[in-house]
Protein backbone atom coordinates (compact mmCIF):
# COMPACT_ATOMS: atom_id res chain seq x y z
CA UNK A 1 0.00 0.00 0.00
CA UNK A 2 3.06 2.45 0.69
CA UNK A 3 4.36 1.49 -2.76
CA UNK A 4 1.42 2.19 -4.50
CA UNK A 5 0.84 5.07 -2.54
CA UNK A 6 4.11 6.67 -3.94
CA UNK A 7 3.05 5.82 -7.25
CA UNK A 8 4.55 2.14 -7.85
CA UNK A 9 3.16 0.22 -11.09
CA UNK A 10 2.87 -3.43 -10.19
CA UNK A 11 3.04 -6.11 -12.92
CA UNK A 12 1.03 -9.12 -11.06
CA UNK A 13 1.47 -12.56 -11.89
CA UNK A 14 4.03 -11.45 -14.59
CA UNK A 15 6.87 -13.88 -15.03
CA UNK A 16 10.05 -12.09 -15.91
CA UNK A 17 11.74 -14.18 -19.00
CA UNK A 18 14.86 -12.64 -19.39
CA UNK A 19 17.12 -9.60 -19.30
CA UNK A 20 19.25 -7.74 -21.52
CA UNK A 21 21.36 -4.73 -21.83
CA UNK A 22 20.50 -2.25 -24.63
CA UNK A 23 22.18 1.43 -24.57
CA UNK A 24 22.62 1.63 -21.01
CA UNK A 25 18.90 0.46 -20.09
CA UNK A 26 18.05 -2.77 -19.36
CA UNK A 27 15.41 -4.33 -21.20
CA UNK A 28 13.13 -7.02 -19.40
CA UNK A 29 10.80 -9.47 -21.32
CA UNK A 30 8.06 -10.58 -19.31
CA UNK A 31 5.38 -13.39 -19.97
CA UNK A 32 2.74 -12.42 -22.28
CA UNK A 33 5.33 -10.57 -24.66
CA UNK A 34 5.51 -7.50 -22.34
CA UNK A 35 9.02 -5.41 -22.22
CA UNK A 36 10.04 -3.08 -19.82
CA UNK A 37 13.13 -1.02 -20.01
CA UNK A 38 14.88 0.31 -16.98
CA UNK A 39 17.86 2.42 -15.88
CA UNK A 40 18.14 0.17 -12.49
CA UNK A 41 16.85 -3.15 -12.05
CA UNK A 42 16.64 -5.12 -8.33
CA UNK A 43 17.03 -8.92 -8.28
CA UNK A 44 14.49 -9.83 -5.75
CA UNK A 45 13.05 -13.01 -6.99
CA UNK A 46 14.53 -15.29 -4.06
CA UNK A 47 14.62 -19.05 -3.73
CA UNK A 48 12.19 -22.54 -3.50
CA UNK A 49 12.52 -25.47 -1.71
CA UNK A 50 14.01 -28.41 -2.98
CA UNK A 51 11.40 -31.34 -3.47
CA UNK A 52 11.23 -34.72 -3.42
CA UNK A 53 11.18 -37.03 -6.59
CA UNK A 54 7.75 -38.33 -5.40
CA UNK A 55 4.79 -38.62 -7.81
CA UNK A 56 2.10 -37.21 -5.79
CA UNK A 57 4.41 -34.64 -3.85
CA UNK A 58 2.29 -31.88 -3.92
CA UNK A 59 -0.82 -33.00 -2.56
CA UNK A 60 0.78 -33.28 0.74
CA UNK A 61 2.52 -30.19 0.37
CA UNK A 62 1.33 -28.44 4.08
CA UNK A 63 -0.84 -31.31 5.06
CA UNK A 64 2.01 -33.70 5.91
CA UNK A 65 5.38 -32.23 4.30
CA UNK A 66 6.76 -29.26 5.64
CA UNK A 67 9.64 -27.18 5.54
CA UNK A 68 10.55 -25.81 8.63
CA UNK A 69 10.51 -27.19 12.28
CA UNK A 70 9.40 -24.42 14.24
CA UNK A 71 7.29 -24.50 17.73
CA UNK A 72 4.42 -24.00 15.19
CA UNK A 73 4.45 -26.86 13.36
CA UNK A 74 5.68 -29.30 16.99
CA UNK A 75 2.42 -28.93 18.37
CA UNK A 76 1.52 -31.51 15.27
CA UNK A 77 4.55 -34.10 16.00
CA UNK A 78 3.89 -34.36 20.46
CA UNK A 79 3.63 -38.05 20.95
CA UNK A 80 4.14 -38.82 16.82
CA UNK A 81 6.50 -40.76 14.95
CA UNK A 82 8.45 -38.29 12.60
CA UNK A 83 10.68 -38.05 9.53
CA UNK A 84 13.46 -35.50 8.41
CA UNK A 85 15.01 -35.74 5.32
CA UNK A 86 18.47 -34.12 4.02
CA UNK A 87 22.23 -33.79 5.67
CA UNK A 88 22.69 -30.42 5.84
CA UNK A 89 22.62 -28.23 9.18
CA UNK A 90 19.27 -26.58 8.83
CA UNK A 91 18.25 -30.65 8.91
CA UNK A 92 20.42 -31.61 11.68
CA UNK A 93 18.98 -28.82 14.01
CA UNK A 94 15.20 -29.88 13.07
CA UNK A 95 16.12 -33.35 14.02
CA UNK A 96 17.71 -32.35 17.34
CA UNK A 97 14.70 -29.75 18.58
CA UNK A 98 11.87 -32.38 17.46
CA UNK A 99 13.28 -35.64 18.94
CA UNK A 100 12.60 -33.50 22.38
CA UNK A 101 9.12 -33.66 21.38
CA UNK A 102 7.88 -36.63 18.87
CA UNK A 103 7.81 -39.71 19.82
CA UNK A 104 10.75 -40.52 17.69
CA UNK A 105 12.92 -39.20 14.66
CA UNK A 106 13.38 -40.85 11.87
CA UNK A 107 16.31 -38.64 9.89
CA UNK A 108 16.38 -40.07 6.20
CA UNK A 109 19.78 -38.80 3.95
CA UNK A 110 20.97 -40.33 0.71
CA UNK A 111 24.40 -40.32 2.10
CA UNK A 112 26.16 -42.63 3.48
CA UNK A 113 27.25 -40.46 6.61
CA UNK A 114 26.47 -37.08 8.00
CA UNK A 115 30.60 -36.07 8.33
CA UNK A 116 30.81 -34.16 5.27
CA UNK A 117 27.42 -32.28 4.80
CA UNK A 118 27.27 -31.25 8.99
CA UNK A 119 28.62 -29.89 11.78
CA UNK A 120 30.58 -32.32 14.15
CA UNK A 121 28.61 -31.12 17.35
CA UNK A 122 25.23 -31.94 15.52
CA UNK A 123 26.48 -35.16 13.82
CA UNK A 124 27.73 -36.49 17.21
CA UNK A 125 24.44 -35.56 19.06
CA UNK A 126 22.48 -36.76 16.66
CA UNK A 127 24.48 -40.00 17.00
CA UNK A 128 23.78 -40.60 20.71
CA UNK A 129 20.00 -39.82 20.60
CA UNK A 130 17.91 -42.65 21.64
CA UNK A 131 15.37 -40.27 20.10
CA UNK A 132 16.43 -40.18 16.99
CA UNK A 133 17.43 -43.43 14.05
CA UNK A 134 19.58 -42.12 11.70
CA UNK A 135 18.75 -43.96 7.69
CA UNK A 136 22.24 -43.46 5.46
CA UNK A 137 21.62 -44.48 1.68
CA UNK A 138 17.97 -44.11 2.16
CA UNK A 139 15.48 -42.05 -0.09
CA UNK A 140 11.53 -41.62 0.38
CA UNK A 141 9.80 -43.31 -2.59
CA UNK A 142 6.17 -43.35 -1.85
CA UNK A 143 3.76 -41.02 0.30
CA UNK A 144 -0.01 -42.13 1.01
CA UNK A 145 -2.63 -40.94 2.40
CA UNK A 146 -6.44 -39.55 2.11
CA UNK A 147 -6.96 -35.77 3.62
CA UNK A 148 -3.84 -36.00 4.93
CA UNK A 149 -0.01 -37.94 5.04
CA UNK A 150 -0.14 -41.50 6.67
CA UNK A 151 1.93 -43.71 5.70
CA UNK A 152 5.38 -43.23 4.06
CA UNK A 153 7.76 -45.58 2.45
CA UNK A 154 11.96 -44.94 2.20
CA UNK A 155 14.27 -47.59 0.42
CA UNK A 156 17.77 -47.93 1.57
CA UNK A 157 19.63 -48.16 -1.80
CA UNK A 158 22.73 -49.83 -0.50
CA UNK A 159 20.75 -53.31 0.87
CA UNK A 160 17.44 -52.66 -1.02
CA UNK A 161 15.38 -53.35 2.39
CA UNK A 162 12.39 -51.04 2.22
CA UNK A 163 10.91 -49.84 5.47
CA UNK A 164 6.92 -48.63 5.46
CA UNK A 165 5.37 -46.83 8.70
CA UNK A 166 2.49 -44.71 9.56
CA UNK A 167 4.06 -41.26 9.81
CA UNK A 168 1.71 -38.32 9.55
CA UNK A 169 4.68 -35.08 9.36
CA UNK A 170 7.51 -34.94 7.37
CA UNK A 171 10.24 -32.31 6.95
CA UNK A 172 12.04 -31.75 4.31
CA UNK A 173 15.21 -29.71 4.79
CA UNK A 174 17.29 -30.36 1.73
CA UNK A 175 18.30 -27.18 0.61
CA UNK A 176 16.37 -24.53 -1.91
CA UNK A 177 17.01 -23.32 -5.04
CA UNK A 178 17.12 -19.67 -6.73
CA UNK A 179 15.03 -18.03 -8.79
CA UNK A 180 17.75 -17.37 -11.28
CA UNK A 181 16.96 -18.99 -14.74
CA UNK A 182 16.40 -16.10 -16.27
CA UNK A 183 19.68 -13.95 -15.48
CA UNK A 184 21.78 -17.07 -16.84
CA UNK A 185 24.13 -15.52 -19.30
CA UNK A 186 23.48 -11.98 -17.44
CA UNK A 187 24.55 -11.43 -14.43
CA UNK A 188 27.85 -13.36 -13.17
CA UNK A 189 26.22 -16.78 -11.11
CA UNK A 190 27.63 -19.02 -8.16
CA UNK A 191 27.63 -22.79 -9.02
CA UNK A 192 24.28 -23.03 -7.40
CA UNK A 193 22.55 -20.19 -9.41
CA UNK A 194 22.94 -17.50 -6.50
CA UNK A 195 23.53 -14.30 -8.32
CA UNK A 196 26.87 -13.19 -7.04
CA UNK A 197 27.26 -9.55 -5.57
CA UNK A 198 29.72 -7.40 -3.52
CA UNK A 199 33.93 -7.56 -3.42
CA UNK A 200 35.02 -8.49 -6.60
CA UNK A 201 32.01 -9.24 -8.83
CA UNK A 202 30.32 -5.90 -8.22
CA UNK A 203 30.11 -2.92 -10.66
CA UNK A 204 30.07 -0.50 -7.65
CA UNK A 205 31.25 -0.47 -3.74
CA UNK A 206 27.84 -2.27 -2.02
CA UNK A 207 26.96 -5.44 -1.26
CA UNK A 208 24.19 -5.68 -3.42
CA UNK A 209 25.73 -4.75 -6.80
CA UNK A 210 26.07 -7.39 -9.57
CA UNK A 211 28.59 -7.89 -11.85
CA UNK A 212 26.45 -5.83 -14.60
CA UNK A 213 26.17 -2.13 -13.87
CA UNK A 214 22.48 -0.70 -12.55
CA UNK A 215 21.64 -4.19 -11.31
CA UNK A 216 21.61 -5.24 -7.71
CA UNK A 217 20.40 -8.44 -6.22
CA UNK A 218 18.87 -8.35 -2.56
CA UNK A 219 17.68 -11.28 -0.46
CA UNK A 220 17.73 -15.03 -1.06
CA UNK A 221 18.63 -15.17 -4.55
CA UNK A 222 21.84 -13.23 -3.52
CA UNK A 223 24.60 -15.37 -2.91
CA UNK A 224 26.41 -15.82 0.67
CA UNK A 225 22.87 -13.99 2.01
CA UNK A 226 21.24 -15.14 5.32
CA UNK A 227 18.59 -17.51 4.13
CA UNK A 228 15.87 -15.59 6.70
CA UNK A 229 13.08 -13.64 5.85
CA UNK A 230 14.20 -10.44 7.89
CA UNK A 231 17.31 -10.33 6.35
CA UNK A 232 15.72 -10.51 3.39
CA UNK A 233 13.17 -7.44 4.14
CA UNK A 234 15.96 -5.38 5.43
CA UNK A 235 18.54 -5.47 2.25
CA UNK A 236 15.33 -4.59 -0.23
CA UNK A 237 14.93 -1.52 2.26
Amino acid sequence: MQALKFGVQFAISREAITVAQIDGLHKLKLAGGIQVYAHSVVIASGAQYRKLSVSNYGQFENRGLYYAATPMESLLCRACEVIVVGGGNSAGQAALFLSGIARHVHHIVRGPSLTSTMSRYLTSRIENSSHITLHTDSEIEKLEGHSGLEYVTWTNRRTGETTVKPIARVFVMIGAEPNSGWLFGTVKLDKKGFVMTGGTYGFENTPYATSVPGMYAVGDVRANSVKRIASAVGEGS
